[in-house]
């Protein structure tokens, strides 16, 4: 059947049909009836066969666009996002930098620039004064705690159940097995409305912990065990913890790079959370850290030994080297 026919069984332009064969015109669904009484096939096959076409001028659109974006991704750990497999291998750049794209949910390197920076995120992470942390790296990270959250079902904040969950925490401190006290941790946590998410930390993240709420009804607490010891690490879970009852939702805190008081009401708290205020003093006026003496305190504030001797230590009451027996040290496994 020439064109000429095809407009005239139509009633279609001439020009019109031209164009369709061409490319050049999109088949709308009213072409698509006056085809299937025309040609006898279904009028949702010249449907799907246009928007598979219209899929692929979009495809070869984006990735035109993407080609100008290209060196963008060697600023991100990729071989480490492969090997933890956050994105899967590609073997072409393009394909390496839609999966980057598709990991953080963004449809444009624009939209990461404007809202997955560290600095631009509603996030408060905890990092040494002494290293510089890549924001790339940083973004990663932080991303991958969010999409950890997100799978964790929580119930509705409630400030009351938090505060007894600490409570609960604090007891949990004392176990030293990861594979018991997580979950629990995990559970307690989710029941009052805050998700709490173990990410290892990339390279140059140097981030030992981050806080923000993902909506009015759900807090994350995402931690990266970077040092190791159980004293830091349950020093940090307080001091996140910290900071979603003593501010605002919408604050944004990062500890080494600003110091200010929203950092030290956070760090008040966990010290005073897991070790009296009042007791800490009357025990540090003895001067008595010996060995047996801490281990008397801790059981007394009922927190482990590791906790105790990790106060010292900061407020140098104690070498760093003294009782490092007493501490217990982690290690992430490949799973």
């Amino acid at each position: 059947m020439s064109q000429v026919q095809l407009a005239q069984r139509t009633g279609r332009p001439i020009k019109t049909i031209n164009e369709i064969i061409k490319g050049k015109t999109a088949l709308t669904s009213e072409t698509a009836l006056q085809l299937e009484l025309v040609l006898g096939i279904p009028a949702s096959f010249w449907n799907e066969r246009e928007r598979n076409y219209q899929e692929y001028l979009a495809r070869k659109k984006e990735q035109s666009a993407f080609q100008h974006h290209l060196g963008w991704i060697i600023n991100f750990p990729i071989k480490e996002m492969v090997e933890r497999k956050l994105i899967p291998a590609c073997s072409e750049k393009i394909e390496t930098l839609q999966e980057l794209l598709s990991f953080f949910g963004i449809a444009t390197v624009k939209q990461w620039e404007q809202s997955r920076q560290p600095n631009n995120f509603s996030v408060a992470y905890r990092k040494s004064a002494h290293f510089e942390s890549d924001k790339y790296a940083m973004s990663v990270w932080l991303r991958q705690g969010e999409r950890e959250a997100l799978k964790i079902p929580c119930l509705p904040y409630n400030k009351a159940m938090f505060c007894a969950a600490l409570s609960k925490a604090k007891k949990l401190a004392n176990k030293t097995d990861p594979k018991e006290f997580i979950p629990e941790l995990m559970e307690i946590c989710s029941r009052a409305g805050v998700a709490v998410v173990f990410v290892q930390e990339l390279p140059k993240t140097c981030a030992t912990g981050a806080t923000r709420w993902l909506s009015k009804d759900k807090a994350l607490i995402q931690l990266s065990l970077r040092h190791k010891t159980n004293d830091i690490l349950w020093f940090t879970f307080f001091h996140e913890a910290g900071h979603i009852l003593l501010h605002e939702k919408k604050k944004f805190f990062i500890e080494g790079v600003v110091k200010d008081a929203f950092e030290e009401e956070a760090n008040k708290f966990a010290k005073d959370f897991l070790i009296d205020s009042k007791a800490y003093k009357r025990f540090v006026a003895n001067g008595d850290f010996s060995r047996e003496a801490v281990k008397d305190f801790s059981s007394r504030c009922g927190i482990p030994p590791a906790i105790v001797t990790g106060r010292l230590k900061h407020d140098k009451y104690l070498g760093w080297s003294v009782c490092s027996d007493l501490t217990v040290r982690y290690s992430w496994v490949k799973n």
